[in-house]
């Protein structure tokens, strides 16, 4: 019986767990580094997504192609703080043909 009860809480779980495709980032200046991720709900291929990072001069700074294997919901990329222009930052994700984003500012 606890067998079924569990059972029928996960899969209820997964009946409403959110739909949304979310991207942020964090700028942890003790330890030097901006850390950005995109969350994605899990689905049982893999996607190919493309990151982008943009200067404060609306330039690609770095373009990077990464996989979210099967079952995973995430990726992750950083950078560190030092030598970054200072100004308004933009972290893009291209998943398909939709187009997510985020801003920081380094001071």
């Amino acid at each position: 019986m606890k067998y079924l009860v569990t059972a029928l809480l996960f899969f209820s779980t997964l009946l409403f767990a959110e739909d949304d495709k979310r991207v942020d980032c964090i700028l942890l200046e003790d330890e030097n580094s901006i850390i950005c991720k995109y969350m994605t709900p899990r689905v049982d291929f893999e996607k190919t997504v493309t990151i982008q990072w943009l200067d404060p001069n609306n330039e690609v700074s770095r373009e990077r192609v990464m996989i979210i294997p099967s079952f995973h919901g995430s990726i992750y990329d950083y950078r560190y703080l030092q030598g970054r222009l200072k100004g308004t930052w933009t972290f893009k994700v291209i998943d398909e043909q939709e187009t997510y984003t985020t801003q920081f500012n380094i001071e």
